[in-house]
């Protein structure tokens, strides 16, 4: 039997992959769940499952999250608790959100686990250190985001790539003509840059098909997720970003597809169901017995693709851009895309400015390489102080 550790346990991944756990008791025991500041959920959640640790994020809430499970649950809090979490499991899921993901990332990593990442961002933001921390022996990384997922599947039905995103190593990528990432193109498909000035908060998270939290549906509707996993795909994958493509596909049942060098494109087709990307990752190389998003070809369906707008999404092309640049730059993108997506959640701009606060942060990043951790968290540093400071700017403007 595998055992499972939730981090991020109580958010839309971590609640999905209970149910998946739940489905196949004889597979998979969870064995520590973790939540930044749920204890009411937490507490639930233990009781179900029966985990030998259970970590809370803010260390304040420990006592009373210790004082509320039954015995023989160990209760951690704070970093050295989330880093516990990481290395006591077969597998990690990586559920958190953000930035904050990163420890998660690398602790589970360099303990030589299944990683599980449903955590774009700390890839993202950390490439260098986390390529470095996938060498770790016995370390493994399979994304649960629902587009690489379908790449990895799609790889993994050729011998000689399928190498790609499981233990560090790519494979033979010159047999890939391009990676084809599908969007849905989120709720805003089709309108003009004009058109977007005055947009809710709640028309922005009207996501039409995918149920998300808040952080990655405002990402969905600007295409920045779409941007960053680019980024995601070249570091998971290594297959250089002129070969990634992004193409909008509103029915989200192609969740991207692989084209290799004979011509051949390959495409996993489901209907949008979290749960199946996070059962693969938990049970790969091994599919789970549970059908999550099974189609009915029984009913009439049609799928259409289209290319994004990039004058209406620009920070498609912004991320692109600092991908290709590399060393901070990455971690300078997802930063201040997270600084905007807070403020506007917030209403303190516009949903246009998300985009154009990230554009402006990222003319401020000095370059450079990124060779530790402590310059990662340097770099995320310095562009949350810089787009801070540019959102501030932009409601004194209004």
């Amino acid at each position: 039997m595998r055992t499972v550790s939730l981090v991020g346990s109580t958010g839309s991944i971590g609640t999905q992959a209970l149910e998946v756990i739940a489905s196949q008791p004889d597979r998979f025991r969870v064995v520590a769940l973790s939540a930044a500041h749920s204890v009411d959920a937490l507490v639930e959640q233990a009781e179900c499952v029966r985990p030998e640790l259970v970590v809370i994020g803010d260390p304040s809430r420990a006592a009373e999250l210790s004082s509320r499970v039954g015995p023989g649950v160990q209760v951690m809090s704070g970093p050295e608790g989330l880093e516990a979490a990481a290395s006591v499991a077969d597998v990690v899921l990586n559920a958190v959100v953000g930035f904050a993901g990163l420890p998660v990332t690398l602790a589970a990593l360099e303990s030589g686990r299944r990683l599980a990442l449903a955590n774009k961002e700390s890839l993202i933001a950390g490439a260098p250190i986390v390529q470095r921390a996938r060498r770790t022996p016995g370390a493994q990384l399979l994304p649960v985001d629902s587009e690489h997922c379908a790449i990895h599947q799609c790889l993994a039905t050729s011998p000689e790539v399928v190498g790609c995103g499981s233990d560090g190593t790519t494979g033979d990528s010159a047999k890939v003509a391009r990676l084809i990432v599908t969007a849905s193109g989120g709720p805003f498909r089709g309108r003009t840059r004009e058109s977007l000035r005055t947009v809710t908060v709640e028309q922005a998270l009207a996501h039409p098909t995918w149920k998300m939290g808040p952080k990655i549906t405002i990402d969905s509707s600007t295409l920045m997720n779409k941007g960053l996993e680019v980024i995601e795909a070249h570091e998971l994958f290594g297959v250089p970003y002129d070969r990634i493509d992004i193409v909008v596909h509103p029915q989200s049942i192609v969740h991207s597809m692989v084209e290799f060098i004979d011509g051949a494109t390959l495409a996993q087709l489901s209907i949008p169901d979290m749960r199946l990307p996070i059962g693969y990752a938990l049970g790969w190389p091994e599919r789970i017995g549970a059908a999550f998003g099974r189609i009915d070809w029984s009913d009439p369906c049609s799928l259409s693709f289209e290319l994004p707008d990039r004058s209406v999404f620009s920070g498609i092309d912004l991320a692109y851009r600092a991908g290709r640049a590399g060393g901070p730059f990455p971690a300078w993108l997802n930063a201040a895309n997270e600084i905007a997506v807070e403020a506007f959640l917030q209403g303190r701009i516009s949903w246009l400015a998300i985009v154009d606060v990230v554009d402006a942060a990222l003319a401020e990043c000095p370059g450079g390489s990124l060779t530790s951790l402590d310059e990662v968290l340097d770099a995320d540093r310095q562009a949350r102080r810089h787009a801070q400071a540019l959102v501030r700017g932009w409601k004194e403007a209004a």
